[in-house]
């Protein structure tokens, strides 16, 4: 059974200062500009929003790899036949690589008719083929084995079958685990950064009055890819997940 996407939930309402602007908004509590006069302004009473993030690697746990043989005959019992003998040694070929039968799903054949055309382009309205596909989709928690057999795949080209191998995708189940201790994780660095600010202009960090948290990005290891809706790599098996909050402290 198919895990669920754990595809980044819809974006909440930001901040308008943060919106679009993460990777800038993680960088500037560094900045000369915070220790600025506008730190040394803040006065009792007075609000302040900081951002606080957390990022963490993970591994993906579960792989999907689809694949396909297809047929062009002239008439559709023909092309049923060849494709039926594509099929059969393409599950001849995942059983040899030791894939679990109930990993294995095959979809039901599509059947695409070949229109005849004449010299303007034109159909004629008779069909001069039957063009029929068998797609199989492998769903595994054994990253590395079906890596490599996605990989080496290529043997049944060589054999002469058309074949045709999708890039491999690679998910994380485990990420509603992560969420909420990544958010807390998030939130205590948006109360540290807080903090350093009001040191500054002699002011105390008071309670939260607003907290918001940002959709989470999932990219590639090491990877600034960001993305306003939330990014969700899949192309990848190493991967960074990152969580973004704006709270809003009372200033005292």
């Amino acid at each position: 059974m198919l895990p669920e996407s754990n595809a980044p939930s819809p974006k909440l309402q930001f901040p308008q200062l943060f919106s679009g602007m993460l990777a800038l908004a993680i960088a500037l509590v560094g900045s000369a500009y915070l220790a600025g006069n506008a730190l040394r302004s803040l006065r009792s009473n007075d609000n302040l929003t900081v951002i606080g993030s957390s990022t963490r690697p993970i591994r993906s746990d579960f792989v999907i790899w689809r694949s396909s043989v297809s047929s062009q005959q002239a008439t559709l019992p023909l092309a049923y036949q060849e494709l039926k003998r594509h099929s059969d040694k393409v599950q001849a070929y995942f059983k040899s690589k030791n894939i679990p039968k109930d990993a294995i799903s095959l979809s039901a054949i599509d059947t695409q008719p070949i229109p005849e055309t004449n010299g303007n382009g034109a159909q004629t309205g008779r069909t001069i083929a039957y063009r029929l596909v068998q797609r199989f989709e492998i769903r595994s928690k054994d990253i590395d084995a079906i890596t490599a057999i996605a990989r080496s795949s290529t043997d049944l080209i060589n054999d002469g079958l058309p074949f045709i191998s999708e890039p491999a995708e690679y998910l994380y189940t485990e990420l509603g685990k992560l969420r909420v201790d990544m958010i807390s994780e998030a939130t205590k660095d948006a109360k540290a950064r807080g903090e350093a600010i009001v040191n500054v202009s002699g002011s105390r960090l008071g309670t939260i009055r607003k907290a918001e948290t940002d959709v989470f990005q999932i990219t590639a290891r090491y990877s600034t890819e960001v993305s306003n809706s939330g990014a969700y790599n899949t192309t990848t098996i190493d991967k960074d997940i990152r969580a973004v909050v704006a709270i809003t402290f009372a200033v005292e």
